[in-house]
């Protein structure tokens, strides 16, 4: 007979005291081990040594309620994020306002064909989609409104976080796409003297512009827990209506997803 066989029933044949028990022990072990793994630093200081040998000594003489736990966990984990993109989906498809928000759009007023991009100023690979995009925009401008989302990477791209606030305070004199553009091009160069040239160059109020910069950090997170929220882990990613794509891609591709999408 198969272990998974014997297993099932050894476990139904407990108790049902016995059973219930065990899986409040297996709860109260998987908040233990979720909590080491999110906040290690405090786990350590706050759990008693004798605690973490009850802790083991329930793990080793009940291995498979702890794993049947972390499945269940993960499954729920899943079916969350699956929720959640199915939402935005539906959203970008009925309601394409209540997705765009306060996001810059450029491109065509009917919100019919939306195409949202989650970006990094300092992605090498957002730089090279970015030349795709604005040919792709060039020849569909009527047809399709491209809405920007800002996902920095901020733990591999120090200089993208800055970038997109800088960005986000353009945007607010109504310049963030011809900052947006100064800033893949001249990607090499990221820091304070471009950010404060660039905005000069499009004759921003520089007063303005500095203020603006202190207060993106709100509307910089907003997109980055939408991101999360969606299980995006890297960039450039697209959702162009229901249709979701990553990485620097080819013009072809887009016209065939588009084609696909009308």
């Amino acid at each position: 007979m198969r272990l998974v066989q014997l297993r099932a029933i050894a476990l139904t044949s407990f108790p049902n005291i016995v059973k219930k028990r065990l899986r409040l022990a297996a709860a109260l072990i998987l908040c233990f081990i979720i909590g080491c793994w999110s906040f290690p630093a405090q786990a350590a200081t706050r759990i008693s040594p004798r605690l973490q040998e009850q802790v083991l000594q329930i793990i080793r003489e009940n291995p498979e309620v702890i794993l049947e736990s972390l499945q269940a966990y993960q499954q729920a984990q899943k079916e969350k994020l699956h929720q959640a993109q199915q939402a935005f989906l539906q959203d970008l498809k009925t309601n394409p306002k209540a997705v765009i928000a306060e996001s810059p759009t450029t491109g065509a007023k009917d919100l019919k064909i939306v195409l949202v991009e989650f970006s990094d100023f300092q992605c090498p690979y957002c730089a090279k989609a970015q030349e795709t995009i604005k040919q792709f925009m060039a020849n569909h401008q009527d047809e399709v409104t491209l809405v920007y989302k800002h996902f920095p990477l901020t733990s591999i791209h120090t200089e993208a976080m800055p970038a997109a606030k800088a960005a986000w305070a353009a945007g607010q004199q109504g310049k963030f796409w011809e900052y947006q553009d100064a800033l893949f091009s001249q990607q090499d160069k990221l820091g304070e003297a471009l950010y404060l040239e660039i905005a000069q160059n499009l004759n921003l109020d520089i007063e303005k512009f500095q203020h603006d910069r202190n207060i993106a950090d709100n509307a910089i997170v907003q997109d980055m827990l939408l991101a999360e929220k969606l299980g995006i882990s890297g960039t450039p990613f697209f959702v162009m209506n229901g249709q979701a794509f990553s990485g620097a891609i080819q013009l072809s591709d887009m016209e065939n997803i588009l084609a696909r999408v009308r």
